[in-house]
């Protein structure tokens, strides 16, 4: 891995263990062969992605093209799930797009144009899942004399502390994760997601924009950050030579404000991925009893569809997921009702 022999931040180290040519994310296999999402948890929530889809189309107003825009589409897999579930009224009119580094899959639908990034404008729906955590960021920690300092890594995942954190990076610390003069604690400064989602955002013209990830907000950041790896399935010591993932939970309350301009008229949310697919269908209710009698394959259905929804609900593992809604010219599309 370039540079894997130097210290750096954890910033430009990520950025070359992920995205650089041998990269994590550039791996055939691509981000499922180590990691499951909720994407592949179930078809279910490719089946709910759809039902929004189809809530923004109506708020809309049925317009003559949909956009529905995948970031971080990884081999692909939500988009070729969402236009299979899309009502076949609504799949005519969408335009997919999946937006990743890597190149595009053989046999992906040919429905779906393969991007580096989102196109220029958007009207319909712009779906982030678990794209945030991935965007590199540099590491602080709070030094002896507590002064907060950028971590240095190097490409065997050993660390040091570097030069004080300054500028821009010291002032988002200040606004959105103080840390106290207390040595050890750590934070991961996001201003690079910040400028990630409110550069995302600013491609939709009118429709919903939203990210989907383990996250945090201002009352509960975590003291000593979340800086880890994954490989093979299983959460591993994270090392920035390529060979695993390397992520960090969200500061969405951040990305939230700064994908917001100036007095829209939408305000954002944040709410969790259990209530957010709960408003779109997806409940873990067991099927009624009786039906096991008067129809035994549907109720073995209707079971294993509700095994997956407690999986992708479920408090403590996919459910703890938060969503970040922002619309932009509509309002909101899961919004309970006044």
């Amino acid at each position: 891995m370039t540079g894997s022999g130097g210290w750096r931040g954890w910033r430009a180290a990520t950025q070359d263990a992920l995205y650089g040519t041998d990269g994590f994310y550039r791996r055939p296999e691509g981000p499922a062969g180590h990691f499951r999402t909720s994407v592949h948890a179930s078809p279910l929530f490719a089946g709910a992605v759809a039902r929004l889809l189809c809530e923004v189309d109506e708020a809309l107003g049925r317009p003559a093209s949909l956009d529905f825009v995948d970031m971080a589409a990884g081999r692909g897999e939500l988009v070729t799930a969402v236009l299979a579930a899309l009502p076949a009224h609504v799949a005519a009119r969408t335009r997919a797009y999946a937006v990743e580094i890597a190149a595009r899959p053989a046999g992906l639908d040919r429905r779906v144009e393969w991007l580096p990034e989102p196109p220029p404008e958007v009207t319909g729906l712009l779906f982030a899942n678990e794209w945030l955590d991935n965007v590199p960021v540099e590491v602080a920690e709070v030094d002896p004399a507590g002064t907060v300092r950028r971590v240095l890594v190097r490409g065997d995942g050993a660390e040091r502390l570097g030069e004080p954190v300054s500028g821009a990076e010291a002032e988002w610390l200040a606004r959105w994760w103080p840390l106290a003069g207390e040595e050890g604690l750590r934070a991961e400064i996001g201003l690079p997601r910040d400028t990630a989602w409110a550069s995302a955002v600013a491609r939709v013209r009118r429709g919903l924009a939203v990210a989907v990830d383990y996250a945090h907000t201002a009352d509960a950041r975590p003291p000593f950050g979340t800086l880890t790896g994954y490989r093979e399935g299983r959460e591993t010591t994270p090392v920035p030579d390529g060979s695993c993932d390397l992520t960090t939970h969200v500061a969405l309350d951040a990305c939230a404000q700064a994908g917001t301009p100036a007095h829209s008229p939408s305000a954002p949310r944040l709410l969790s991925q259990r209530e957010a697919l709960h408003a779109l269908g997806v409940t873990g209710a067991r099927p009624p009893l009786a039906l096991a009698s008067t129809d035994p394959a549907a109720y073995v259905r209707a079971l294993a569809s509700a095994g997956e929804a407690a999986e992708l609900t479920a408090a403590g593992g996919l459910g703890d997921f938060a969503w970040l809604l922002q619309p932009v010219g509509i309002a909101d599309p899961l919004a309970p009702p006044r």
